[in-house]
């Protein structure tokens, strides 16, 4: 393809060499550069692009697309100078794959809890509606029935331009994703054209990264700010950040809400471990999924489905059928009648959401037995809340690992301990091994008890010391329930 077709939308600084390049790939990673790449010199947060500049020109590269120019150049190789080569990665990996998102209706959904269940919701709403359907997820990628392994939540713009592309190839007309604010930050999103944004909350997260919440609603409410006129923006007006999200948006404002006045509105008549019995728009709808903090994703999906013209009955009579993403609020009884309970929380906000669910839903006699643990080299700031959120709303809580990464697991656990009480250290235990934690939560339980593992939801590894080890929450629990049986 042609470097000036390539380069079009892109804001340039200066141009060095011939602005006709043929380009046969696209690279920001120099190990991949090879003859016929153009290269991105992106300023990463551990590795700057630009140190390899000379290496990808001896590879092969043709051109460069860099923030700073060489001081040497080579005569058969084009440089483009610009001000961000992340912004520039975005709008060429858009050209360069033919546009694909504007080829599709894609709405992306952002917030803190609740985005991969909305998005696989939408996923499979219009998958049940008939529809070819693509998805983009932190759990698995889909292009119609196929899956696709997912390893970021928003993947990089050359990657998630070529699914999109791949999802036009195969006759999809939709396609709902997940954005997180690692992928606005990182500008992972542009070049992309959205029919649609949902935001469904923000609590405390990810502050390792953006360092103050200002910084993280800023990076969620960035994603609105760019969305097209002819787009819509749902936002939930129940949280209190919900509409600081249309502040700045061109596009049609709409909300949805279980509390206050709204677009779209549901009221919860019934909520049990069986599922939950909605009145939606003056609909009464019984529905499989659990949980307060469910109805509100059920309702997103809905309203995003009406704000694309589908046929409301429709719409509910499918919804009532879905269960959902894996991993959350995923549930399994044994024998004796435990309830055993995994999910993706990992925020205080879901802990409390999750932990808030299962007391409105028990009966008062039975304990709740919850086992979590923190990611390591993630916002420390959040591990004593979660341990003091887990010990408000539970009669008995195993602390553990989670995925520590290079951190000690001990040293987090040790931070998680500070948020624990004088009160609450008798219900209270450390046990840093995830499958002996997750067993003795199983030998303490008794008949119609709930035990709920939090954190890791979908995953189906341990990362320690940078190794991913096999482990499946859901398996484990799987496994103690057959064994005390």
């Amino acid at each position: 393809m042609q470097l000036q077709d390539l380069l079009y939308g892109v804001a340039i600084k200066s141009l060095v060499g011939k602005p006709n390049q043929e380009v046969k790939a696209l690279a920001f990673d120099s190990r991949e550069v090879k003859a016929g790449t153009l290269f991105f010199a992106v300023k990463g947060t551990v590795v700057d692009g630009h140190q390899y500049i000379a290496q990808t020109v001896a590879a092969g590269a043709v051109v460069v697309i860099c923030e700073t120019m060489p001081a040497k150049v080579d005569s058969q190789v084009t440089y483009v100078e610009v001000e961000s080569s992340s912004a520039a990665l975005g709008m060429v990996a858009s050209n360069f794959y033919g546009n694909p998102s504007a080829q599709l209706k894609l709405v992306g959904v952002t917030g803190t809890n609740g985005k991969t269940t909305i998005a696989t919701l939408l996923y499979q709403l219009f998958r049940g509606l008939g529809y070819g359907v693509g998805l983009v997820s932190t759990v698995q990628n889909h292009i119609n029935d196929t899956i696709v392994p997912a390893t970021h939540t928003t993947p990089n713009p050359i990657a998630l331009n070529q699914l999109l592309a791949d999802m036009v190839d195969a006759g999809c007309e939709y396609c709902f994703m997940e954005v997180s604010s690692h992928a606005v930050v990182q500008h992972r999103i542009v070049g992309l054209t959205f029919t649609g944004g949902i935001f469904s909350n923000i609590t405390h997260d990810h502050l390792d990264f953006h360092h103050t919440f200002d910084n993280y609603l800023k990076a969620k409410k960035e994603f609105f700010d760019g969305l097209p006129k002819n787009a819509f923006a749902l936002t939930n007006a129940d949280d209190k950040n919900g509409m600081v999200m249309l502040q700045n948006t061109k596009a049609h404002k709409k909300t949805y809400a279980l509390k206050q006045m709204a677009d779209f509105k549901a009221k919860i008549i019934e909520n049990k471990f069986s599922g939950l019995h909605l009145n939606v728009d003056d609909m009464d709808v019984y529905f499989k999924m659990v949980g307060s903090f469910n109805a509100y994703n059920l309702l997103a999906a809905y309203a995003t489905a009406i704000l694309l013209e589908q046929d409301r009955l429709k719409v509910l009579t499918v919804l009532s059928s879905l269960h959902g993403a894996e991993g959350r609020f995923d549930y399994i009884v044994s024998k004796q009648g435990i309830i055993g309970i995994v999910d993706y929380a990992h925020t205080p906000d879901a802990v409390q959401n999750v932990l808030s669910t299962i007391a409105n839903i028990r009966k008062g006699t039975e304990q709740v037995i919850t086992v979590i643990g923190c990611g390591g080299d993630r916002d420390r700031t959040k591990r004593p809340v979660m341990a003091q959120t887990a010990c408000d709303w539970s009669d008995k809580v195993i602390l553990t690992s989670d995925n520590p990464r290079t951190e000690e697991p001990q040293a987090i656990i040790a931070e998680m301990e500070k948020g624990v009480s004088p009160t609450n250290q008798r219900k209270t235990l450390s046990i840093t091994d995830r499958k002996e934690a997750i067993k003795t939560a199983c030998h303490l339980a008794k008949p119609g008890d709930i035990i709920l593992v939090a954190g890791k939801g979908h995953e189906k590894y341990q990362e320690i010391k940078g190794v991913r080890h096999h482990f499946d929450d859901k398996e484990v629990l799987n496994e103690q329930f057959n064994l005390i049986n």
